[in-house]
């Protein structure tokens, strides 16, 4: 990994995708009302568009995974972005929701994830000692793109209307081809001399991850993490008007999330990236977990708007923590070879947590009337996927990260390192008695 020069690139590629991929599922809600007015339907119809969107998004990644082991990143980022442009530019002639299903949700879904995790995989490949800072950096294209397509959403929509709108947003996706342009792929430094190393098989999809406990005990964290994570953002604008609060000051809630969000993130990768910091990247991470889910628990004793922002302060330093050394730590447990497998399964993993999480909370305030209990719900779940993780690591793979990085060295193969023969022969025969014993051959020595 070059930890630069063209990596510079690829890191604006990815925020680029990064935000696009993260942001455009709660950009797409801003034109909800007109749907709602277009085709005479209600908001839970409406809100599969974003559910079909985050599910596609999360639920493909074993194909994308295959594709990328088959073809390489470029051709299927270039792919993705032109599926994703489609889907916006078909959805603004539709005339029934089912068509926007399969435009918006399907299509456009599909074409994000085809660019997601290839860009993500790209990032790993040319970043290895600044890795932690290089997704930290990347991760921020979701809060920033967050603030930025949700005002122009609406401005789009006032000005064009939601077909006018969706056809200018269809046109802005095909900038997801330019970032997959930058995705030049690495190449060897020179061939060896002599004949080439046979190479083995490569597998469209490696399930051998599920062989590693380390992988195991990751991706069942982050499913049950995945549960309540999104939940408090979904709610909290709505719990701020259950209070009594206006309509705009619940709504800048979710901007101060957003910009707390935008420096947690970057902070959080330089920090995991620090040399004595970076081998406990899975206690961090743990450690995030715990802080999120704690936020959500107090966050449930917010009694009237100061509350609420403050919650939304701490909410947004964990969940940019979250998301920042998400990956890191993944990519750390299964290693570069293994990644683009183990993120596509992972992904799949989390797709079901996603469609469960946020409508068990509304099914909760449905039966309760309660927002104090979705928090606490959604702290609970958060908080168990960190003990689950830390634990897991703990006693079940009983190694500790020195012992980690110590037995990496040992793995490693041994330089081509030339040594001088006249030192060999100095410290042979001019001090054999250093370390207290005697040397008499050079045999010995060696």
């Amino acid at each position: 990994a070059p930890d630069g020069g063209w990596g510079w690139a690829v890191l604006f590629g990815c925020f680029v995708i990064t935000g696009f991929s993260y942001a455009f599922p709660k950009a797409v809600s801003v034109f909800f009302k007109e749907l709602m007015r277009e085709f005479g339907i209600g908001y839970s119809d409406t809100a599969w568009i974003s559910s079909i969107l985050l599910a596609m998004l999360y639920g493909t990644g074993p194909l994308c995974s295959v594709c990328v082991n088959r073809f390489g990143c470029r051709p299927v980022m270039l792919t993705g972005g032109l599926l994703a442009s489609l889907g916006m530019v078909a959805a603004s002639f539709c005339r029934s929701v089912i068509q926007l299903y399969l435009t918006t949700g399907v299509i456009t879904g599909l074409g994000l994830a085809l660019n997601f995790q290839p860009s993500l995989i790209m990032l790993n490949r040319y970043f290895n000692k600044r890795r932690p800072m290089a997704n930290g950096l990347a991760a921020a294209g979701s809060p920033v793109f967050l603030c930025a397509l949700s005002p122009l959403g609406q401005l789009l929509q006032d000005r064009y209307g939601w077909r006018g709108g969706f056809l200018i947003l269809g046109g802005l996706l095909l900038n997801c081809c330019v970032c997959a342009a930058l995705m030049r792929p690495l190449r060897a430094p020179g061939p060896a001399p002599g004949p080439a190393p046979q190479q083995p098989p490569r597998r469209l999809l490696d399930l051998s991850v599920f062989r590693d406990r380390g992988f195991v005990i990751y991706a069942v964290a982050a499913s049950i993490m995945v549960l309540g994570l999104f939940v408090p953002p979904v709610f909290v604008v709505s719990y701020a008007k259950d209070l009594g609060v206006p309509d705009g000051q619940a709504a800048f809630l979710l901007t101060v999330l957003g910009f707390i969000d935008i420096f947690a993130r970057p902070t959080a990768g330089f920090i995991t990236g620090l040399e004595k910091v970076r081998p406990y990247s899975v206690y961090l991470f743990s450690f995030s977990m715990f802080f999120n889910g704690f936020t959500d628990l107090t966050g449930s004793t917010a009694g009237d708007y100061g509350g609420l922002v403050v919650f939304c302060i701490f909410f947004g330093i964990s969940y940019g923590m979250v998301g920042a050394l998400q990956f890191e730590v993944l990519m750390a447990i299964v290693g570069t070879q293994k990644f683009s497998s183990a993120i596509g399964l992972v992904l799949l993993l989390e797709a079901v947590a996603v469609l469960i999480g946020p409508p068990s909370g509304g099914k909760l305030l449905d039966a309760t009337h309660v927002y104090q209990y979705v928090f606490v719900l959604a702290g609970a779940e958060v908080l168990a996927s960190s003990l689950v993780l830390v634990l897991g690591n703990f006693f079940c793979i009983r190694k500790r990260p020195e012992a980690a990085v110590e037995e990496e060295e040992r793995r490693k193969p041994p330089a081509d390192v030339r040594v001088d023969s006249r030192e060999v022969e100095h410290f042979l025969k001019a001090e054999p008695e250093r370390n207290g014993e005697v040397v008499h051959t050079p045999e010995t020595s060696v």
